[in-house]
């Protein structure tokens, strides 16, 4: 999972890659690309998500961006270890496999697009067109035209972190953008914790502990981190209700929760704590809601938003859980919505 802190990287080498010398690039840039069919036979073996740059010969926007996004070193090296990205040539002539099903080129003039281009993107042929492909083929994410790298980096955490399960695109985008390229720097709202403080604390005063479980590898750890906690009604709520405690799963601190006696012995990447609050699922980032006796109530993996975050707290925090199902919960606070005030 390391492999991820790559697109920290990106950033600072965007400016020396695209300065390099244009024939040092080859007609591929740095991307190691595939085909269809080598990406596909490498899924069997590993799964990995899809990224797809769907071109022509005769685009020149198509032949910039090669030129230049995937010919930054750090794009490049994180493509390459997190994707089997595939170079797709729309009018292409050849029968060309894809989850299972053949597509073909119909068409008699010499920019007739190939099935499989308008399967992916539509009637609305653009091109370069880039498809992001992931959750066993069930997630696409389309972006149609040319994508500079500042602009292609949430896009690839976004379907590399799963992000897409709890949050759409465009919201993570913008928090995206908030916590890696922002200027100003807010102070955060709410109280964190170590876990000893938490534990301590729970001595004098119980309370329900949520524990946000990250790495500093993670990039929509940090986008959560810095971005959804920061509202000032929920963060309020959070401080009276819960302790809040921001647990690195790479930590070297020995904790003991209950009588046991968890600590890293550098034997494994994470610590033991990390999959024990997550029933051995662990996932990035993850939250664990433990009741006053530090028993687990849930679990919820991966990256919330702050709009997602919201009635998950206040249907532990003002204890709904014990009577009401999710579903029943969500039901009932659309005809009678949360008062923060």
């Amino acid at each position: 999972m390391k492999k991820h802190i790559i697109l920290f990287v990106v950033i600072l080498l965007t400016n020396a890659a695209t300065a390099q010398n244009a024939s040092s690039i080859s007609e591929n840039g740095l991307v190691n690309w595939l085909s269809f069919e080598e990406a596909q036979e490498l899924y069997k073996k590993q799964p990995k998500p899809f990224i797809i740059d769907v071109y022509t010969d005769w685009c020149g926007w198509c032949k910039h961006m090669i030129r230049t996004t995937y010919s930054d070193k750090g794009v490049a090296d994180y493509v390459n270890a997190n994707f089997y990205p595939i170079k797709f040539n729309a009018e292409t002539k050849d029968t060309i496999e894809y989850n299972g099903v053949k597509y073909v080129s119909t068409g008699t003039d010499k920019r007739s697009p190939h099935e499989l281009a308008v399967k992916l993107i539509g009637q609305r042929l653009s091109y370069p067109s880039t498809l992001f492909v992931s959750n066993n083929f069930q997630f696409n994410l389309l972006s149609q035209g040319y994508i500079e790298t500042k602009t292609l980096l949430p896009l690839l955490v976004f379907t590399v972190e799963n992000v897409y399960r709890n949050s759409n695109y465009e919201d993570f985008k913008v928090n995206f953008n908030k916590a890696f390229f922002d200027t100003v720097i807010m102070p955060p709202s709410v109280k964190w914790h170590s876990m000893s403080e938490a534990l301590e604390l729970q001595k004098t005063k119980p309370k329900k502990i949520i524990v946000d479980i990250s790495t500093g590898f993670c990039n929509s750890c940090k986008v959560m981190n810095l971005t959804s906690f920061n509202d000032e009604k929920l963060a309020k709520y959070i401080d009276t209700t819960f302790y809040l405690v921001d647990f690195n799963a790479e930590s070297k601190d020995t904790i003991i929760i209950n009588g046991t006696r968890f600590y890293n012995d550098g034997t494994t990447p994470f610590h033991p704590l990390a999959n024990a609050l997550t029933m051995n699922r662990f996932e990035l980032p993850s939250l664990v809601i433990l009741n006053e006796t530090l028993e687990i109530i849930d679990i919820v993996p991966f990256y919330l938003s702050g709009k997602a975050l919201e009635p998950i707290v206040h249907y532990f925090g003002d204890n709904e859980y014990k009577s009401l199902k999710w579903q029943e919960y969500l039901n009932k606070q659309e005809k009678t919505p949360l008062n923060t005030d």
